[in-house]
């Protein structure tokens, strides 16, 4: 399992996407408000992710 860093996107739960803000343990803080459709789905701005339940989209590197 590839553990994200901060300023990875990833992706999880059916298509959501954001930009990972903080690594923790067993999981990651992610702030969702990159996606376009941002606005439109009425969700928090962050969210935290398990390490288990991600993909990683785009490196920050």
């Amino acid at each position: 399992m590839t553990i994200a860093e901060v300023g990875d996107i990833i992706e999880f739960k059916d298509g959501l996407r954001g930009i990972v803000e903080k690594v923790n343990e067993n999981s990651v803080i992610v702030n969702l408000s990159i996606m376009e459709n941002f606005e439109d789905l009425e969700i928090e701005e962050k969210t935290v992710v398990s390490h288990k339940k991600y993909t990683i989209v785009q490196n920050s590197k």
